[in-house]
């Protein structure tokens, strides 16, 4: 957490700087003209923003109606939100973030890195894989041994070990057998009329 508020205080520092390089470098350029250089970046933006913004909303109801999830519009607004916030403010760095966030041929990449690098990390921690279908519905995950063992053999079978057990059976009923080492006193499940 630390580290992004470093971040978010170096970008008003970048800002200063190269305010005062260009007017320094460039004798044309004065404090004025860097003002009206920065409130028009801002409004040009701010412009962007906006009509981007028209055009996620109709794309998000699009999706709507066919029935999809507005994932990607969701995020896409997400986006011009903070495109907006840093249009808003003054600086010729904030701004170029803010553009990048605004312009769709930027903002696409950094929206499919967001959703790989952050966004599903995070929903696959909280949901322990379902949300991007990383599960173990099958077997033991952390035990190598077993997946091995439940590996496919000829055919589609599988072996599953040193006779745990045997099935013999006609048409109308079954009988399993297990290899037990424990010592049965009393059978009484051969009194039992459901196992067969």
């Amino acid at each position: 957490m630390l580290r992004w508020i470093l971040a978010l205080l170096l970008i008003p520092f970048l800002d200063a700087v190269l305010l005062a390089v260009i007017v320094t470098q460039f004798g044309f350029v004065n404090w004025v003209g860097m003002v009206l250089l920065v409130v028009l970046t801002g409004l040009v933006g701010m412009l962007l923003v906006r009509a981007e913004g028209r055009r996620t909303i109709r794309k998000m109801q699009r999706s709507m109606a066919q029935g999809k999830p507005p994932t990607n519009e969701l995020l896409d607004g997400g986006l011009l939100i903070a495109a907006g916030a840093f249009l808003l403010t003054p600086g010729l760095v904030t701004d170029l973030i803010g553009f990048l966030l605004a312009v769709p041929l930027t903002r696409i990449p950094i929206r499919a890195a967001l959703k790989r690098f952050v966004i599903v990390p995070y929903a696959d921690k909280k949901t322990g894989g379902f949300a991007s279908g990383g599960v173990w519905t099958f077997g033991f995950p952390d035990d190598g041994t077993a997946r091995e063992q439940s590996e496919p053999t000829d055919g589609g079978t599988y072996d599953l070990g040193d006779d745990d057990y045997t099935v013999d059976g006609t048409e109308d009923s079954y009988t399993i057998e297990f290899g037990d080492d424990g010592t049965d006193d009393g059978d009484e499940r051969d009194d039992d009329p459901l196992a067969r």
